[in-house]
């Protein structure tokens, strides 16, 4: 090997400037960022409908404070996107989504989104240049990840 460049010893990783090479593109990330945020008003109206319909006020509660994680991270997104790019993501207006043949349905739906959305993040995370941009993904993952720890406990008091 003729690499004249430093390692990142933990992880033997070829090291540029002091800065490891990123394994994903910021075009990729900045798809995903899009995508995700496109999601934004199914995902709204599904929460809204899972918090009518949850049986008990912890669990409204509950549902209640994920949606509103899920518009914060949003506008992180949507932030993310226009330092980027220069432009805001359009989301289209006349959306629906599909009601879950019941409650703990839905509940199952959320949990395996939330899981979904964290391989998703992850991505994104690995393509955005800067510490600044990938802490405020990291913040948003590990919100998924507290989000899904709250679906399995509805999913357990609901048994």
């Amino acid at each position: 090997m003729a690499y004249n460049m430093p390692y990142n010893m933990p992880y033997m990783m070829p090291m540029r400037y002091g800065n490891p090479y990123s394994y994903k593109s910021l075009d990729e990330a900045l798809s995903l960022v899009e995508q995700s945020v496109r999601g934004e008003k199914e995902d709204e109206l599904f929460y809204d409908y899972l918090i009518s319909v949850a049986p008990t006020n912890e669990e409204k509660q509950i549902i209640s404070t994920i949606r509103d994680d899920e518009k914060k991270h949003n506008k992180m997104f949507r932030q993310i996107y226009m330092d980027f790019t220069g432009k805001e993501v359009s989301t289209p207006e006349d959306i629906e989504f599909e009601k879950p043949k019941s409650y703990i349905d839905g509940v199952k739906k959320a949990l395996f989104g939330e899981l979904a959305a964290m391989e998703k993040y992850r991505i994104i995370r690995a393509g955005l240049p800067g510490r600044y941009y990938r802490d405020m993904v990291f913040e948003i993952l590990t919100d998924e990840l507290k989000h899904a720890d709250k679906y399995n406990y509805i999913l357990t008091i609901n048994k």
